[in-house]
């Protein structure tokens, strides 16, 4: 950037550049722009085991909750179900010895002692079912499946497992003159010419930076493209119109 401004110093002072070129440059109707995915997550597990299944494969598409994968988990189905079981005794022992007390035939200590063992059981109940929750993979969007690192029967140890996409808006990302600051409005729509498309598409301007970049004398300015059908790829490049 320092060697840019000292050359154009140098070439203003010896003349060469004309008071007419310091003038506004036209600025073009079209600017080139990118399509990418809004948003890119990497899914894997906090635990070590061994992967027990895997439902996606690269391509797919997926929905927020969907289970994508789960490790091998025996020991703590078996340890919830205990925990589960110890829970259910201790609420029936609750009761029971509820009806003893109101008949004074146990003291109220006694019974808080039973609430306190029940109420402890619970939580622990709680506490291995997030453990086991553990060890099976969610999608958390709406999105295609991009890529998948490891196969059923590997053993993975806290590492991503698939990579999805959203496809459903698509980002346009696009760099726009400094000339066009302050007419491009958070709102607005504008046509976009994707590279494998010979139509235009309408997108609205989600993000305009409030910088311009001094050395290029350029901002940044994305807009949402909608994809329902994920007809477009993302990936490619394209042509933004903006108006004069």
């Amino acid at each position: 950037m320092i060697s840019n401004q000292r050359l154009f110093l140098s070439v203003l002072m010896c003349g060469v550049l004309p008071v007419a070129t310091m003038a506004a440059t036209p600025v073009p109707a079209n600017v080139t722009c990118l399509i990418l995915p809004s948003k890119e997550v990497n899914v894997g597990t906090p635990v070590d085991g061994v992967l027990a299944q895997v439902l996606a494969d690269r391509g797919d598409i997926v929905k927020p909750g969907q289970l994508l994968a789960k490790l091998n988990s025996e020991v703590e189905e078996a340890t919830v179900e205990y925990q589960a079981a110890k829970a259910q005794f201790g609420a029936r022992k609750k009761q029971r010895n509820e009806e003893l007390q109101k008949k004074q035939l146990i003291s109220s200590q006694e019974l808080d002692e039973m609430a306190t063992e029940h109420r402890l059981a619970e939580l622990e109940l709680k506490e291995r079912q997030q453990q086991l929750r553990l060890r099976s993979l969610f999608s958390p969007i709406q999105g295609v499946v991009v890529d998948r690192y490891r196969q059923r029967g590997d053993m993975v140890k806290q590492e991503r497992i698939f990579r999805i996409a959203q496809l459903n808006p698509l980002y346009v990302e696009t760099v726009v003159p400094a000339s066009y600051f302050g007419k491009i409005r958070e709102g607005q729509s504008f046509s976009v010419t994707p590279q494998l498309s010979t139509s235009a598409l309408s997108a609205k301007v989600g993000n305009v930076d409030k910088v311009i970049d001094a050395g290029s004398g350029t901002f940044r300015v994305r807009l949402l493209l909608p994809n329902p059908k994920y007809a477009l790829p993302s990936g490619q490049r394209c042509k933004v119109s903006f108006p004069d």
